[in-house]
């Protein structure tokens, strides 16, 4: 299918063919008929990609900072690894669109295939023929409003919800300040709402436009309207004023304050500057708002991915209720919409539309409609790298299901180190598929997973997607007699678990777990340093893991799992290869915060007993400073001792004297794995980690699940 992307290589906007995105759990699959680009927001942001490196320091400082840190940590090789990953992905563009419904997840009602629907949502409403969109980012459209007026959807509740925070009553006179797209709306909806409305914009042609949707008054911006406001509203200035302009500038901010009345409510709903001036601010005792974009909701992931709306009778107005609100308005008239398009492009022309709204054109303009062919073919599957596939040659190819950061920024570079052939990409998006498949050369991408596990040229499957499809795309996956390496964590639960196990012993393919640190030069060198040892070995971990939010979607409980099924996992694996033997009890306690945003069970102490009498304490912390360096191993056996700092340096103490080893840059052992798992397909080696060694880590990060909960040691 066609989407729009701003590419990151070329600095520039294109159209480009990426695989169509598949039914999710929660989603409706839409074919779309018409999208709209928001000018100020979206000439922004390519504006940003146009940016070099330098350009985008400059604008995120904070981002330079992490990343020196990063490069302190972890080495300037890693670090480049994972900052050129990050910035080699393409951006998808626009946010508000309206279409056909074609598929319908699962957990969604109220929504059918067939229905006309206005959504929202960056990353889902984009630019494309075929998008996914979470159930509470769809709205009916009523019938009599075409797919055009339809795909205003979101950029008329960006302008309600300002218009609900200045709270208008019947009579009241309002500025807006920028009469743009949003600024358009807003002069309309206020009219809807009774109010007395002034319109303020530096472009003769806008302020002329809004006359004619209703403004009671409307002048360009110079040294009189200060002036004419007061006339307007006979001497006491507005009793609100909304922001609606796009600017760095912090005039529209200070000019609001000025025309206000005592009192005064002040709503910036574009995206201006907010260095707010004291003075006129406070002696008016002015109430400034800064409106979040469509309204309740918006930047919750609760509400917006996961489908979890707001009670009715306590959130009257969400950002998927304020769309269907302002579809009501448009299909009783109330909003005319046509005087605001002046420019119409095929999707296939979207190019062009972007020269316009970045000024290469040189011509006015207000909204822009991006329309498709509702009836075109559209391919699922997208063809990279032309070449011929040859079989018994000793090459491994590689399916990849799943391409995050981790992904991109490590696992592939590690896979492509050790001779791999990438044969094909899937991801739920497309975008990463396409891009992926680009950098890496595999030879197609497509959305869904089916098409990869049914190749029969595919001989290692590798799946990297969020953790709730691992155990059931690894099943699959052996069921066709595959070759599997999983993301950690192998499964969510003991039943999964069970299934996939029973799987893998039946299949003729092998199955593999990304348990990458006990593949580290550094833990090799450990084990061998203990390896005539008789005696248990104690050992301590401490993990400054870091502070993941509470709403990011591995601390979901049916996506991702928390973060010690998630992380935990890693380190149960290395003591179990420190040792050489199984853990066989768990203990794990946990802090106590009243801080609701902290995630009590991120900071624990568990406490594992390995079969051989060796103990393990992990101490898994998230409220640490990142300028710590993430992980301290110490080992203790036998008058010998040997501590691994992040991987990256490590000290072996023994008759008194200290041998310290260095490396240039961290080692986690991705790239050794990869070798053994090249090894494992190409050349008949048993899988790098016996199952049964899989089973017994899995099964211990659950059993510290059940001990935090039922405050007392597990056996396993």
């Amino acid at each position: 299918m066609k989407q729009v992307l701003q590419d990151p290589k070329e600095k520039r906007v294109r159209v480009v063919d990426v695989p169509p995105p598949v039914a999710q759990r929660g989603r409706v699959l839409v074919r779309t008929a018409a999208s709209l680009i928001s000018a100020g927001t979206e000439r922004m942001t390519v504006e940003m990609g146009q940016k070099g490196l330098l350009g985008k320091a400059r604008e995120r400082p904070d981002l330079v900072r992490q990343v020196i840190q990063r490069a302190k940590n972890e080495g300037l090789l890693n670090t480049l690894r994972v900052v050129r990953a990050r910035l080699s992905s393409s951006t998808a563009l626009g946010y508000s669109a309206a279409g056909t419904v074609i598929a319908v997840g699962e957990e969604v009602a109220g929504i059918s295939v067939g229905d006309r629907v206005a959504c929202a949502g960056a990353g889902f409403a984009s630019h494309a023929e075929i998008i996914s969109v979470p159930k509470n980012l769809c709205a009916r459209v009523p019938s009599g409003v075409s797919m055009e007026h339809a795909a205003f959807g979101t950029l008329g509740a960006i302008a309600l919800q300002g218009v609900r925070l200045a709270e208008p009553t019947l009579g009241e006179a309002v500025v807006v300040i920028g009469l743009g797209l949003l600024g358009q709306l807003t002069v309309q909806l206020l009219k809807a709402n009774g109010c007395r409305v002034f319109g303020i914009d530096l472009d003769e042609r806008k302020v002329e436009l809004a006359r004619s949707l209703g403004a009671d008054e409307a002048a360009v911006m110079n040294a009189e309207t200060r002036r004419a406001v007061m006339d307007w509203s006979r001497g006491r200035g507005a009793d609100a004023v909304l922001v609606t302009a796009a600017t760095s500038s912090n005039e529209p901010i200070e000019f609001a304050g000025e025309i206000a009345r005592l009192r005064g409510r002040i709503i910036a709903v574009g995206l201006v500057g907010m260095n707010v001036p004291r003075k006129v601010y406070y002696e008016k005792e002015l109430s400034l708002i800064v409106s979040r974009s469509y309204g309740p909701g918006r930047y919750d992931p609760e509400y917006e991915e996961r489908g979890h709306d707001y009670p009715f009778a306590y959130v009257r107005w969400t950002e998927g209720r304020n769309l269907e609100a302002f579809l009501d308005l448009a299909a009783e008239g109330r909003v005319k919409l046509d005087p605001l398009i002046t420019h119409r492009f095929k999707i296939e022309e979207a190019e062009e539309a972007y020269r316009l709204i970045t000024g290469e054109r040189g011509e006015p303009y207000l909204g822009v409609v991006l329309l498709y062919d509702e009836t075109r073919p559209v391919e699922t599957r997208i063809e990279i790298a032309k070449r011929k596939v040859t079989t018994g040659t000793g090459r491994v190819r590689v399916g990849l299901i799943g391409a995050g950061n981790y992904a991109r920024s490590l696992l592939l570079p590690a896979l492509k180190a050790a001779g791999v052939e990438f044969q094909a990409v899937a991801t739920a998006s497309g975008i990463s598929a396409r891009d992926v498949a680009e950098k890496y050369g595999f030879r197609y991408c497509v959305a869904g997973a089916d098409e990869i596990l049914d190749d029969d040229d595919v001989d290692l499957i590798v799946i990297a997607t969020r953790h709730d499809l691992h155990a059931e795309l690894a099943k699959r996956a052996l069921e066709r007699g595959r070759h599997v390496f999983v993301e950690k964590p192998l499964a969510l639960s003991d039943e999964e678990l069970d299934q996939l196990l029973a799987t893998a012993m039946r299949s003729a393919g092998n199955l593999a777990v990304g348990f990458n640190r006990r593949f580290s030069p550094l833990a090799r060198e450990a084990k061998e340093f203990f390896k005539a040892r008789r005696e248990p070995l104690s050992i301590l971990y401490r993990v400054n893991a870091g502070r993941i939010p509470r709403e990011h979607w591995t601390q979901d409980a049916r996506e991702g799992g928390g973060r010690i099924i998630g992380e935990v996992c890693h380190f149960i694996d290395l003591m179990q290869f420190l040792t050489g033997a199984r853990p066989v009890r768990v203990y794990a306690e946990e802090i106590e915060s009243r801080n609701h945003e902290i995630v009590c069970e991120d900071s624990i102490f568990v406490t594992v007993r390995f079969a051989d009498g060796s103990n393990g304490c992990i101490a898994y912390l998230a409220e640490g400073d990142r300028a710590l360096p993430k992980e301290r191993l110490e080992i203790f056996g036998e008058g010998r001792a040997f501590v691994l700092d992040d991987f990256r340096a490590a000290s072996a103490y023994h008759r008194g004297r200290e041998r310290k080893i260095r490396l240039r840059n961290q080692d986690k052992g991705q790239f050794e794995e990869a070798k053994a798992l090249y090894a494992m397909v190409a050349e008949g080696a048993p899988p790098p980690i016996p199952l049964a060694e899989l089973e017994a880590t899995t099964r211990a990060t659950f059993r510290i699940r059940d001990s935090l909960r039922l405050r007392r040691p597990i056996e396993l």
